[in-house]
């Protein structure tokens, strides 16, 4: 891949926790605006169960339909985390003791601690490349465009700097947001009018209630900042022959 092409990403949550509500998600966002920032956009979420056929089976589709695909959770040391074993089978890849790992692992534990139950968060594909743990010492792992992180958030945000060597993105995806004391209806047609002059910018409203104030935030997306300034310069027009106010979030 090279710079100023267009290239995407699938994250994939893996956890029946997640999908149960037990645990919050946030290592989307987290990824998410990791990844804008070299240049590589979010094209699909998906959160699925700790089900070793869905998992294969949505991995084999994320991972032909986008540049890269970044999984999280599944990967630690219990009966249930079935991330590696699964990545292993939808590549068709043996499912071994990846021995570089189990090096790092067993100096990071005191004598007798590397125990059965964690040495099981180095069994890995086979040749599976090593995403370094400066958190907690256990790697996560990738094959080929799949990159496979831990779940806890605060671990996996700390592994995402050893990535960014690995990822090859175009430019960095910047984004202005306009912030209106209205509602989404007043203001449909004329923000419709501007995204379809301007096909180049991703145009999202999002509707808020904070501290009291109903509105609309207009977010504008785009690798180039001239091109948000211009949209910018276009919805401010009709913002004022509207007299709408804009509010500070």
């Amino acid at each position: 891949m090279i710079k100023n092409t267009k290239v995407n990403a699938a994250i994939l949550i893996i956890g029946n926790e997640i999908l149960s509500g037990r645990t919050q998600d946030t290592n989307t966002s987290t990824l998410a605006t990791w990844l804008n920032s070299i240049g590589v956009k979010v094209q699909e979420v998906r959160v699925i169960p700790d089900i070793e056929k869905t998992i294969v089976n949505t991995l084999n589709v994320l991972r032909k339909e986008n540049d890269y695909v970044f999984t999280t959770g599944g990967i630690g040391p219990t009966h249930d985390d079935i991330t590696a074993e699964s990545v292993s089978k939808a590549f068709g890849l043996k499912y071994e003791i990846h021995k570089e790992g189990y090096k790092i692992l067993e100096a990071y534990y005191k004598p007798g601690e590397f125990n059965e139950g964690r040495q099981k968060m180095i069994w890995m594909p086979e040749n599976a490349e090593l995403i370094l743990n400066p958190t907690s010492g256990a790697p996560g792992f990738s094959v080929d465009n799949v990159f496979c992180l831990p779940g806890v958030p605060s671990i996996m945000k700390s592994m995402l700097g050893g990535l960014k060597n690995k990822i090859v993105g175009g430019e960095p995806i910047l984004s202005q947001t306009i912030s209106l004391k209205t509602v989404e209806s007043e203001i449909a047609n004329s923000l419709t009018e501007v995204q379809d002059n301007n096909k180049d910018v991703e145009i999202g409203s999002y509707p808020f209630f904070h501290a009291g104030k109903l509105g609309v935030s207009i977010v504008l997306r785009s690798e180039n900042q001239s091109r948000i300034d211009e949209c910018n310069l276009q919805i401010l027009n009709f913002v004022n022959k509207k007299n709408i106010e804009i509010v500070d979030r």
